[in-house]
């Protein structure tokens, strides 16, 4: 099991520091933990390789990577170190590492592509999380020739290349299958590219005392669902519909109905006791033949829109709302209303030509909506998704969820969670319209806003790893609906 705590690299460089300074444990003993820990995992992985390859840089990380060479060569393994900062010079304990593993006869050499060839694992020692900068020259052509192999690689710490806050790519990264972190987890390892660039994520505290965790607040955590059960407990009896709360959901301008129903079934789905709708009338007839349970209203006017809010307990609007007039009269008399929101897609968009603050709404927007939203590109959110939300939430108010890899949600008292459940078949027409409706139903139910954000996405994206397990390709926003009624009633299914 990972741990839940999520730090930035200076955290993790001072949870080091205190681990040897104030706990006596010498630097040069984590080192060796750290390699016996990396070459443990990579036996374990990798039974039947021979031949490994361990690419080198500088600094500790390379330390490691000369530990696990040395390891290998004892266990009968045919091992090499291609290098590319040279060995003689490093210093403390990487240098020790070094003359440790030329003294069991490991092959040390300048780094080619060539020689690459032989591996049937490849280490990855370049560089360790202090990297925050572009990689460039030899370092980023070692990078990409290592990637151009047909052999799997383990990355000591984090995948080289990788910024460890962010999750941002630095120009290029390596492409690890199983990555092996030490001390603490790194933020960036689990969003944005991260998740796509460390494959499995394997985790050792190296025996450091749990005492010096305390000292260290940590900037993330992961969200793990361990707290659903009680968020969602077993219903009594005597329970009716209205106290499971009344949605409402706003938009479906014409064309654009299915992206209102969506928000609409995944409501009803998670558990909400009423679900309406409002639409363009056009849609209205068509929609409530297909699902009944869903209460449609036809609505031309802003001023048809009051004696709908009046009767809802939360408001969900966005899916399907469009840019026009329509759409736009529609959000202004929403805001009007003092009820909490769950607010996305367009609703986003007009919202960014028309910035309001508000303290009891959750925003959802994907990273183009949230560049529009912060005046900023998709590239820039991307390259700090943990900044981009906080600020989201600094603006705006209430809480924020930036979807993508790795989902992040942000609340008003700083706090910042991590979902790592979802793959890449949900990247599809509709997804965030069933989020939107997840999150509002939950809502609806009594969560707090953050409490219903980060159950929301988690619940989401899970749904989606079950509905795909036929395959990613083809996963249709829909598909999750039948997981979802599973997965919200987690008394009645373990």
């Amino acid at each position: 099991m990972l741990p839940v705590d999520l730090y930035k690299a200076a955290q993790v460089r001072e949870l080091d520091r205190l681990a040897i300074q104030e706990r006596g444990i010498p630097g040069y003993t984590l080192m060796n933990r750290a390699g016996e820990t990396a070459f443990s995992i990579l036996r374990e992985h990798w039974p039947q390789a021979q031949r490994v390859v361990v690419v080198c840089g500088s600094g500790n990380n390379a330390g490691d990577g000369y530990v696990v060479a040395r390891l290998a060569r004892q266990a009968g393994l045919e091992a090499r170190v291609l290098y590319l900062k040279d060995p003689g010079e490093l210093k403390g304990d990487a240098l020790t590492a070094f003359q440790a593993a030329r003294a069991t006869d490991v092959p040390v050499e300048g780094f080619s592509a060539a020689s690459l060839g032989v591996a049937e694992v490849i280490v990855d020692a370049l560089f360790g999380t202090g990297l925050d900068r572009e990689v460039g020259g030899r370092w980023r052509a070692a990078i990409e020739a290592m990637n151009t192999q047909s052999v799997p690689i383990l990355a000591i710490d984090i995948p080289s290349g990788l910024h460890a806050d962010t999750g941002a790519v630095l120009g290029v990264a390596v492409r690890a299958a199983v990555t092996v972190t030490f001390i603490a987890l790194k933020q960036g390892l689990f969003t944005g590219q991260g998740p796509d660039r460390c494959g499995m994520i394997r985790f050792s505290d190296l025996g450091v005392p749990a005492a010096i965790y305390a000292a260290v607040a940590p900037a993330s955590r992961r969200y793990t669902g361990d707290d659903l059960p009680r968020l969602l407990p077993k219903r009594p009896r005597s329970a009716h519909k209205g106290d499971h709360g009344h949605v409402l959901v706003v938009g479906g301008d014409q064309g654009m109905g299915g992206a209102a129903r969506m928000a609409a079934e995944a409501t009803a789905r998670c558990g909400a006791g009423l679900v309406s709708i409002a639409t363009r009338a056009s849609h209205a007839g068509l929609q409530a033949a297909a699902r009944p349970e869903l209460m449609f209203h036809g609505i031309e006017s802003a001023a048809e829109l009051p004696s709908l809010l009046d009767r809802a307990t939360v408001v969900a609007i966005g899916p399907g709302l469009g840019r026009a007039d329509w759409g736009q009269a529609l959000l202004e008399t929403v805001l009007t209303s003092d009820r909490p929101l769950v607010v996305d897609a367009d609703a986003l968009n007009l919202l960014a030509a028309q910035p309001v603050r508000r303290g009891n709404w959750i925003l959802t927007p994907h990273p183009g909506e949230a560049a529009r939203l912060l005046d900023t590109t998709t590239a820039q959110v991307q390259a700090d998704r943990f900044q981009a939300v906080t600020e989201l939430v600094k603006r705006f108010g209430g809480v924020g969820v930036l979807k993508g890899a790795g989902s992040l949600v942000a609340s008003e008292d700083g706090a910042l969670s991590v979902c790592n459940t979802g793959n890449p078949g949900m990247a599809s027409g509709g997804m965030g319209d069933v989020l939107t409706g997840v999150i509002a139903g939950l809502l609806a139910q009594g969560m707090a806003l953050d409490e219903a954000a980060r159950a929301g996405v988690y619940i989401h994206g899970w749904a989606g790893d079950l509905a795909a397990k036929e395959g990613e390709r083809g996963l249709l926003a829909m598909d999750l609906l039948p997981f979802l009624h599973t997965l919200v009633n987690p008394a009645d299914h373990g």
